[in-house]
């Protein structure tokens, strides 16, 4: 099974007011494992920045001014992501965001390019509910470190994201290494050692002798294993 997790940081919280994103980054997992795969790539929106966002992100417009344009970079980021599981925390903000930077340059919507999307807050509201549930809250429930994150930024979000998946959903995971155990497999073992075991039919003394057995037991009583052969 192959998932992105990936995550955005933008000019502003509102893709409807003009904004952009202006950070993207995503990591590949395969099969629950982290893979050396990943997307990441710093945008220049061609607009100003909210400074509530650059609060939270710390990304400013002269640091941007270099970097490529999403429409540059358009075609990376659907070869990476084409046919996998999308998994984003708060999902509805990301897609919402991502949509909108396709279709400004007339490119389909994520529906129609990755095979499903999760939304890991969902996930965690249903699993905690009335509880925080951002991810400094999901890493701090888990154990999972994140001291290095003093700012917000896409790509040790998701790499955080990643991990704190993989805590949400251990029960998952545990099913499966035990369908993959070797217990699992005992009963293919248990044919293989029955289908080996060589029956060796009674002898003729033995039969009689265990006829004579049974004609003494049932003088005491009725004998069941007569009764089971009639």
């Amino acid at each position: 099974m192959r998932q992105i997790f990936l995550d955005t940081e933008t000019t502003g919280l509102y893709h409807a007011q003009g904004h952009r994103v202006i950070e993207i980054a995503a990591v590949e997992v395969i099969n629950r494992r982290l893979t050396r795969n990943h997307f990441h790539y710093y945008l220049n929106p061609d607009r100003e920045i909210d400074a509530g966002a650059q609060e939270v992100h710390g990304i400013s417009l002269e640091f941007l001014q270099d970097k490529p344009r999403f429409a540059e970079i358009a075609d990376d980021l659907i070869a990476f992501i084409a046919d996998a599981e999308l998994i984003m925390h708060n999902a509805p903000f990301d897609v919402g965001f991502l949509n909108n930077e396709l279709g400004l340059i007339n490119l389909p919507s994520l529906k129609s390019i990755v095979a499903s999307v999760t939304d890991t807050l969902k996930i965690a509201k249903e699993m905690r509910p009335g509880q925080r549930n951002n991810l400094d809250a999901l890493c701090k429930h888990y154990g999972i470190d994140n001291s290095k994150r003093t700012l917000h930024g896409a790509l040790l979000d998701a790499e955080l994201l990643a991990d704190v998946y993989m805590a949400m959903t251990r029960g998952q995971n545990s099913l499966m290494m035990e369908l993959d155990s070797p217990a699992s497999k005992s009963s293919e073992s248990l044919t293989r050692k029955v289908s080996d075991v060589v029956v060796k039919q009674a002898s003729s003394d033995e039969l009689t002798a265990h006829e004579e057995y049974l004609a003494e037991l049932a003088k005491s009583g009725r004998c069941v294993w007569h009764a089971l052969k009639n």
